[in-house]
C-alpha cells in the first residue's frame, strides 16, 4: 500500500483582508484533504503583524520564524501599516526568499482586459530600492538602490532555470541601464553572460518603462519578465490590471529551500473581516504553493475550478458584482474542486 505523502503547511492570515482570503482559501484546502487524494496537509496556524505585536510585542516574533521552519510552505495573507516592512522582511531576509515569482495570467470568467495574457513577473527580492538602506542629512533625503554581484547573478540564473523548467521561450531583462550606470549596465551585462548556458531561451533587454507599455498593449509577447524590486511591483500591479484587478494576481515569495505565498493585493482595512472581499488570488496562491510541492496536478484542479465557477458567474462577491461572501465563493470552488 503507497503511503500518503503529509505536507506541514504554515497557515498565517496576517492583517486586514488577509484574515478572510486565507480563512476562505483554508475551505479550499480542507476539501481537497477530504477528497482523498495522494496527499495530505497538516496546518501550523502562526500570526503577524498586530496580532503577533500584541502577543508578543513583536510583529514577526521568534515564535512565528521558528514555526516557519517547521513546515514545508507557507500561505500567507496580507501585512499591513506599520508593521508591513518588518512582516515582509521577516519573511524574506530571514528565510533568504530572494524570488519574488508573480504569475500574469487572465482567467476565463475574469473580465480580464487581454484574455490571452499569460507571462511571469519575477522580482529580486532582497536588495534593490527596497533594501532599506538610506540616510537623511540636514534637507537631503536618500534612499540608495542597492545591487550585490552574487544576489545579480543568484536571480539571473533562476529567471533562465524557470523559463527551462516551466517551457518558457524568452526571458527579458527589464531596466534602465542608459541612466542607472552603476547598477543595471553591469546587471544587463551579466544577463546576457549567464544567457549563453540557455541557448534554447531567448534573451532580450528592455526598459522599464517600455515594458509597462507593452504590457499593456501587447501582453503575449513576454514569458518570464525580470525586474529589479521595486520596478517588479510596479510592473506586476500593471499586470495586475491587465487580467482583471488585484484580486487576481498572486506570488511566491521562493529561496533555496522554503516557499512563501501570497496573494498581492495589501489589507485593505475598511473590508477587513467583513467577509466581501474575492479571495482568487489567495486561492491561486494556493494552488501555486501545491504546485511548488510538486502537487503539479492538484494545483491545476484548483485553478480549473476557480475558471468554472467565475465561468458560470452565479457566485460572485460583492468586487466582482455579485452579492455572495468571500466564504461562500471558496464554497463554490471547493464543490467544483471535489465533484
Amino acid at each position: 500500500m503507497v503511503q500518503k505523502k503529509k505536507y506541514s503547511i504554515g497557515i498565517i492570515p496576517g492583517d486586514g483582508i488577509g484574515r478572510d482570503v486565507i480563512k476562505a482559501t483554508t475551505i479550499v484546502l480542507d476539501a481537497i484533504n477530504s477528497s482523498g487524494c495522494g496527499f495530505s496537509m497538516n496546518y501550523r496556524h502562526m500570526i503577524t503583524g498586530d496580532a503577533a505585536f500584541e502577543k508578543y510585542g513583536n510583529p514577526f516574533p521568534q515564535e512565528t520564524f521558528d514555526g516557519i521552519a517547521g513546515t514545508d510552505a507557507v500561505l500567507f495573507g496580507a501585512a499591513g501599516d506599520p508593521h508591513t516592512v518588518a512582516v515582509l522582511m521577516g519573511f524574506r531576509l530571514g528565510f533568504n526568499l530572494y524570488a519574488n515569482v508573480r504569475p500574469i495570467k487572465s482567467l476565463r470568467g475574469a473580465n480580464a482586459l487581454k484574455p490571452k495574457a499569460d507571462f511571469v513577473v519575477v522580482r529580486e527580492n532582497t536588495e534593490g530600492l527596497y533594501c532599506g538602506a538610506g540616510y537623511v542629512y540636514n534637507d537631503t533625503h536618500v534612499n540608495l538602490r542597492i545591487f550585490t554581484t552574487k544576489a545579480m547573478e543568484r536571480i539571473l540564473r533562476f529567471c533562465f532555470e524557470l523559463a527551462r523548467k516551466e517551457d518558457w521561450k524568452k526571458v527579458t531583462f527589464t531596466h534602465k541601464a542608459h541612466v542607472l550606470t552603476h547598477t543595471d549596465a553591469p546587471m544587463r551585462e551579466m544577463f546576457y553572460e549567464i544567457a549563453k548556458n540557455y541557448p534554447d531561451i531567448e534573451a532580450e533587454d528592455m526598459t522599464i518603462d517600455a515594458c509597462a507599455m507593452q504590457i499593456v498593449m501587447n501582453p503575449d509577447r513576454f514569458g518570464v519578465v525580470f525586474a529589479e524590486n521595486a520596478n517588479g511591483d510596479i510592473l506586476s500591479d500593471v499586470g495586475a490590471g491587465v487580467i482583471g484587478g488585484m484580486g487576481y494576481a498572486y506570488s511566491g515569495n521562493i529561496g533555496d529551500s522554503m516557499g512563501v505565498f501570497e496573494p498581492i493585493h495589501g489589507t485593505a482595512p475598511k473590508y477587513a473581516d467583513k467577509n466581501i472581499v474575492n479571495p482568487s488570488a489567495a486561492i491561486l496562491a494556493a494552488k501555486m504553493m501545491l504546485e511548488y510541492l510538486g502537487e503539479t496536478t492538484m494545483g491545476q484542479k484548483i485553478e480549473s475550478a476557480l475558471e468554472d465557477v467565475l465561468s458560470e458567474g452565479k457566485v460572485l462577491t460583492y468586487h466582482m458584482g455579485g452579492k455572495v461572501s468571500t466564504s461562500g465563493f471558496a464554497e463554490a470552488v471547493a464543490e467544483k474542486l471535489t465533484a
